[in-house]
């Protein structure tokens, strides 16, 4: 007899690993590889270039903006094949997007638009008066995702 996950069983077949190039981030990618291999899944690793980090009035002048973007995005598509090569070396399907904004609000935009079943992300482990202010990326993606979530800590 052949056997079945009971229907209640989550299916993850596209899994969403946000990348900010830190040790947490890198540890969930770890995560995702594991989960990835276990359930068949696709990974779709997210970089997020934060676009308002560089106000006009810094003296940069507006026109420096959308240069460092741009260096930015090639930097973040650079290291994401990367670690592509490095870390998945190909044990798992993967792709990467590479993306400018708020990094909550396009990891929830990434998630609709790529059917995504399950993000892995990690927390900083921010605390105090930085968490205040911010809150964390990974606890608005939990509030607001519309799938399932992993919190690596």
């Amino acid at each position: 007899m052949a056997h079945h996950a009971p229907p209640h069983a989550p299916v993850y077949k596209r899994i969403l690993v946000p990348i900010d190039f830190s040790d947490s981030s890198k540890k969930a990618l770890l995560s995702s590889i594991t989960l990835a291999k276990t359930f068949q899944a696709e990974l779709i690793l997210l970089y997020v270039v934060e676009s308002a980090v560089y106000p006009a009035d810094f003296g940069f002048g507006q026109v420096a903006v959308p240069a460092i973007e741009r260096e930015m995005t090639e930097r973040g598509e650079a290291e994401l094949a990367k670690l592509v090569k490095q870390q998945i070396a190909g044990a798992v399907p993967a792709r990467t997007i590479v993306c400018s904004g708020k990094p909550f609000l396009e990891i929830i935009k990434t998630t609709e638009e790529e059917k995504v079943d399950l993000i892995v992300i990690a927390t900083h482990g921010h605390t105090g008066v930085e968490h205040i202010l911010f809150g964390s990326n990974a606890e608005k993606v939990v509030r607001k995702a519309p799938c399932d979530v992993l919190v690596v800590r």
